[in-house]
This record gives structure tokens, sequence and C-alpha cells, in this order.
């Protein structure tokens, strides 16, 4: 006699798909940090760093973005949260690109937008990792 084990889909993120969300947080942060540096000091190097770790934040949120899509992909309910996480990481990674691309420009010319930015970018990340690493269950479900 043969016993079948129904398949459950995992409702909280593999350990790689959260180091991976995790990892955002801090590199999107530490880009911020260095453009608040580079506006009250004027030191291109700020800029620089602060270019280098948005690269990073790009890497691992699109990773992550990855994850998502598959597990929305795989999901039975595809309504609420999952979708909302999953657009919360697109939109952050998004206008991550845009600020890298705003980093791009000339020190000088990037300032003012570059700044606001990565307010609005590592705020996205922020709830976006909320989002990602808390239990999605509903409240039917046990």
């Amino acid at each position: 006699m043969t016993v079948t084990v129904p398949t459950t889909y995992r409702i909280t993120p593999s350990p790689l798909h959260a180091i991976l969300l995790a990892g955002t947080v801090p590199l999107f942060l530490g880009a911020l940090l260095s453009d608040i540096a580079y506006f009250k000091t004027y030191q291109i190097q700020w800029s620089n760093f602060a270019s280098w770790l948005i690269a990073g934040g790009l890497v691992f949120c699109g990773l992550a973005l990855l994850f998502a899509l598959v597990n929305l992909l795989r999901a039975d309910r595809k309504a609420g949260r999952p979708v909302m996480y999953f657009l919360l990481l697109l939109v952050t990674w998004v206008l991550g690109l845009v600020n890298a691309f705003e980093h791009a420009k000339d020190a000088w010319a990037a300032m003012p937008s570059s700044l606001v930015l990565s307010v609005i970018v590592i705020l996205l990340t922020c709830v976006a990792t909320w989002i990602g690493l808390t239990n999605l269950r509903s409240e039917g479900e046990a």
C-alpha cells in the first residue's frame, strides 16, 4: 500500500530567497548613506561608492525578484500579498535602475534627484522585505 503525501507550496521564502531579499536592505541603505555623505561633503568618492552599492543592490533585488516570480507562478492563490510582494520588488528594481542611471551622470548633476531616488528605493526595499519575510498565510489557513 502506497501512501501519497500531498505536495504543498512553500508559503515562506526559501533560505536563499530570504538571504537575497535581506541583502538588498544594507546595499540600498549604504547607497542612501553615501548619497547623504556626498550631499554634505561634496567629495566625489561618496557618489562613486553609492553607484557600486546600487549595482550590488540591483543584483540582489533582481535575483530575489526571480524567486518571487517563480513562487508567484507556483502559488495556488495568485491574488493578494504574493502579487503585491512581486510588484513591490519589481518597482524597487526599476527605480533602483533609474537611480543607477542617475548616478552615472556627473556627480554635480546627479545630486538632488539621486538622493530622492535613494530614499524612495530604500523605503520600497524595506516594505518589500517586510512583506517577503513575513508569513504569507491568510487567516483561514493553518
